[in-house]
Formats: C-alpha cells, sequence, structure tokens
C-alpha cells in the first residue's frame, strides 16, 4: 500500500513548474543515487565529478541564478530540489548547496564579470568543481576571529592560512577563500591548481561519509590583484553566502527525514510482531503520527520562508527559524524511527542510521543550533548574546 505523508495538501501550494523540478530531482535520487549510496556511504567515497556533471546537465548546478548558463529557477524550486537530493543522502545535497549556493554564489553575487565568465558556465554544467573556505580549525561560529590573511606583494596578493571541514575541498578545481586583510574581511577566488594550494581530504568520519570533506592549506599562494571578488567587503559577504545555503539545508532535512518515515511506515507495515503487523500497534501508531506532524509542519515552513525569498523579504532570523526547526526536528524524527526498526534500525540495509550519522553534521554545519538560537533571540530581544 502506497501512503502519502503529505497529510495537509501541500502539493495545492506548488507550481507546475516546482512540481516538475520534484519530480526530476526525485527520479534522479532514486535511479542514480539510492543503488549507489550504502557502497559509497561503506567505502567514503563517491565519483564526485561524474555526479556534478550529471547534475550539470539536469541544471541542478547553481539552478536558483540567473544567467551564465544557470536554470534560474525560484526558491521554492530549488528547496524542493534539495529536498528529494537529501531524501537520499545529506552528502548528495552538500554537493549540490556547496558548488551553487556558496561557490557559485559568491562569485554571482560578488564576483567581476571576467570572473562571472570565466566560472560558473562551467560550474553550472559541472565541468568545474567549488569549494567555499570560511571555515577554520580553531574558528567556526566565530568566522570573525579567522587567521587565514592576504597581504600585498606588488600587484599581486599573498595568501597564508588554513580552512578546515570544507566540502567538495579535494576535487575541487576553484576555492572562494576568505582571508583577513589590511581593508577587513576579502574574499578571492583562487584555482586550486595554483602553486601553495593543497587540500588533504578529511578521513574517518563517522557522518557524510558520501561527500568530500577537506582541509585546505594555503602556503605563499599567490594571486593577481584580479582574483579578488571586488563587490564583497567584511564578514557581510560570506555570512550573505551562508544564509543562501541554510535556505537549502531547511528544505533538505526534511528530505532525510521523509525517507526515514516512509521506510518506517513501510517496515511497520510488513514486520510481524506478536501475530500482527507492528504498524497496528497503538504506540506504532502513535509515533508515526508525531512524526508526520512533524514532517508537515516543516514542509509547510519550507515552503512558507521559500515564498518570502521570492519576494525578496525573507529576513536572516526567519532563515535560522527554519533551519534550526527543521534540523532539529529531522534528526529527532531518524532517532524515533530507528527505535521502530529496532536492530534493522542500525543496518546498512535500512537508510535510518545513515541518515541520523548525517544529520549530526547538518545540525552543527551553516550555523549551530546555538548559534541560530542566539540569532534569534537577538531578533526578539534587541540584545546581541553573542559575547
Amino acid at each position: 500500500m502506497t501512503v502519502s505523508l503529505d497529510l495537509v495538501d501541500v502539493d495545492s501550494l506548488l507550481t507546475a513548474e516546482e512540481v516538475d523540478v520534484r519530480a526530476t530531482a526525485r527520479r534522479f535520487a532514486d535511479e542514480r543515487l539510492r543503488p549507489a549510496l550504502p557502497e559509497w556511504f561503506e567505502t567514503a567515497s563517491i565519483p564526485a565529478r561524474e555526479l556534478a556533471k550529471e547534475l550539470g546537465a539536469l541544471g541542478f548546478l547553481g539552478m536558483h541564478l540567473t544567467g551564465y548558463g544557470c536554470a534560474g529557477v525560484g526558491p521554492v524550486a530549488y528547496g524542493l530540489a534539495c529536498l528529494e537530493i537529501e531524501a537520499a543522502d545529506s552528502g548528495m545535497r552538500s554537493l549540490v548547496s556547496v558548488q551553487g549556493s556558496l561557490a557559485m554564489y559568491a562569485i554571482w553575487k560578488y564576483g567581476s564579470e571576467e570572473q562571472k565568465n570565466e566560472w560558473l558556465p562551467r560550474m553550472s554544467a559541472g565541468e568545474a568543481i567549488g569549494c567555499f573556505g570560511l571555515t577554520e580549525p580553531d574558528f567556526g561560529s566565530n568566522p570573525a576571529g579567522m587567521r587565514t590573511n592576504a597581504r600585498r606583494d606588488g600587484d599581486d596578493w599573498v595568501l597564508n592560512g588554513s580552512k578546515m571541514w570544507i566540502t567538495n575541498g579535494s576535487v575541487a578545481d576553484v576555492a572562494v577563500v576568505w582571508a583577513r586583510t589590511d581593508d577587513g574581511v576579502r574574499g578571492f577566488v583562487v584555482p586550486t591548481a595554483t602553486s601553495g594550494f593543497s587540500a588533504p581530504e578529511i578521513k574517518q568520519k563517522m557522518s557524510l561519509r558520501a561527500s568530500v570533506t577537506s582541509e585546505l592549506v594555503l602556503d605563499d599562494v599567490r594571486l593577481p590583484a584580479s582574483a579578488m571578488l571586488p563587490e564583497a567587503r567584511g564578514l557581510s559577504g560570506p555570512l550573505g553566502c551562508l544564509n543562501e545555503a541554510r535556505f537549502g539545508i531547511i528544505f533538505g532535512a526534511m528530505g532525510a527525514a521523509r525517507d526515514c518515515l516512509e521506510t518506517t511506515i513501510a517496515y511497520a507495515g510488513e514486520r510481524i510482531v506478536f501475530d500482527k503487523p507492528l504498524a497496528a500497534y497503538q504506540l506504532t501508531q502513535a509515533k508515526l503520527a508525531d512524526m508526520a506532524v512533524e514532517l508537515n509542519k516543516g514542509i509547510l515552513l519550507a515552503v512558507h520562508l521559500g515564498r518570502l525569498k521570492e519576494k525578496g523579504t525573507l529576513r536572516p532570523e526567519q532563515v535560522s527559524v527554519g533551519k534550526l526547526n527543521n534540523v532539529r526536528e529531522a534528526i529527532a524524527i531518524a532517532r524515533e524511527c530507528r527505535t521502530i526498526l529496532a536492530a534493522n534500525g542500525i543496518s546498512g540495509d535500512y537508510p535510518i542510521m545513515r541518515h541520523a550519522n548525517n544529520l549530526e553534521s547538518v545540525l552543527t554545519y551553516e550555523g549551530t543550533s546555538e548559534v541560530h538560537q542566539l540569532v534569534i533571540g537577538q531578533a526578539l530581544t534587541g540584545h546581541s548574546a553573542f559575547r
């Protein structure tokens, strides 16, 4: 029996284009990603370049941007694509988000026309992969403390420092790197073939194993003056990019939650316990009902925030509301689903524990829950509690 989890008719809020984009993303997830994910997660290895080209051919890279080969779809369509891809795996959605909402968005929003023409068409096609270097080993939630620096040497810039936990880093062709200068924090477009740049991959991850995560090391990386992003000055540049990426997470986390719940309902319908299906017990149905309610609330919130983004009125604290709520509820759903599957819940034959492990990373990247609580708290009280 096929069961719809759309208890509140979210589909009635969507346009035909949004439904089509969602369907395309779901087919790609079902046909290309799901069959391979258990092995990718087990081996902590993905065919990143191959996947990037396939995603680019579907128009999913930088899909919410306009021009330069980008699809130019609306925020909700982009969000629904993130939801379907993360329903397969959070690492897959991270590849899309970092490419489109961090690396590409930084160049699209803050770059020169030359930078845009050089990189965006290739990145949208998946022919070039990008990464985004902001987080440092000692400075995650406090990017203002970054130590990576850029100094002038004649007409050139020379960058030194390191970045940590960088998605796509080891396979990237270009890195958007944020560094401290005498003129404040500035962004630089760094081709990864530049002398002095290296990106050792981070191993032994217990989460996001179907994703490339790296350190970036900049050792006297010499760049021309034209490498600087001309329109980004101070932390408002990278923080603006992070809000773009967080928007995709608001939808994406609900995809992981939905996949857990769909898997669990199907399992509970087939699993016989004391001579009747597990799904026929009141305790099981209570758990499923509570999870379905939170899933539907989260998707409604995501679509509403998408409509605000369409109008250009979406505020940072509203993004924080979405990220805080939806990731927190998604990981709670994954954990509850695991209890219904019992021992099978930890098996790689089912996606539950993989989603739960991945969501542990999603919970803290692009702003920890605590950071988003403080953003919301400042909006409520007018007082900053960050220091």
